[in-house]
């Protein structure tokens, strides 16, 4: 008697205990049970560009552009020279576009006009990487002697523009007071070309005693000896 009666409680506490465990189970807190690996799926999306602040700066669409060679709020600088400084040498801009664009205007900042200014033969124009004349504008003179604002010059045919690497291209000729004729630019001077050697500079002239825009350029004679002298990056914008 006594070795069945141990036998049967042993077999109730086992079951006992087996019901007990069962229950804890069922009862234990979602949050002291283990977690399941998280699926990459569900993790934290990386922060934006800029530190996650979303701010990205002007955008030349932002004021009806399609691009640009600088915020124009950053080009407060005005610069000018002297129509023998100048005078018959192309001044080379370098612009980068990243996207096809249909390039019908150049816009200039025009910071001051001589009303005395004997002015003939100024074009504005865009060079391809190649030295390649895509298109040039008609004599800009009457409009440098109105308006001193930012204003759009056509060019004479508009053309498609495939992302790469341009030169906005200004020939100045004629007589003008040197501090009176001036451009909105930047304040750069000659560290815009920083890290750059010919043909690939930012900022650069060409040649000179020229009357018009050459059909062709050797972007690898760009010079800096004029710019040198305070003949600063002119801003130029495109629609």
């Amino acid at each position: 008697m006594y070795t069945r009666t141990t036998t049967t409680t042993t077999a109730g506490l086992a079951a006992a205990l087996a019901a007990l465990l069962v229950l804890t189970g069922c009862t234990t807190p979602a949050g002291n049970r283990p977690k399941a690996a998280q699926s990459p799926a569900s993790a934290p999306a990386s922060p934006a560009h800029g530190g996650g602040s979303g701010y990205e700066g002007p955008r030349p669409q932002d004021q009806n552009l399609l691009a640009w060679t600088g915020d124009p709020n950053d080009a407060g600088h005005v610069t000018a020279q002297s129509a023998a400084g100048v005078g018959g040498r192309i001044t080379l801009v370098r612009i980068v576009l990243r996207e096809q664009i249909t390039w019908s205007n150049i816009w200039l900042g025009l910071a001051g006009i001589d009303p005395n200014a004997q002015l003939t033969n100024c074009y504005l124009g865009v060079y391809d990487a190649s030295g390649t004349l895509l298109a040039a504008s008609a004599d800009i003179s009457p409009q440098l002697m109105t308006d001193a604002i930012a204003k759009p010059l056509p060019l004479g045919k508009p053309f498609t523009a495939a992302p790469g690497t341009y030169f906005i291209a200004l020939l100045l000729n004629g007589s003008w007071a040197t501090n009176a004729l001036t451009l909105k630019a930047t304040g750069a001077g000659i560290s815009v070309n920083a890290g750059l050697t010919p043909p690939s500079l930012r900022y650069s002239t060409l040649l000179t005693g020229q009357n018009a825009l050459p059909a062709t350029v050797n972007l690898a004679d760009q010079s800096t000896s004029t710019i040198n002298t305070g003949w600063g990056s002119q801003w130029y914008a495109i629609s």
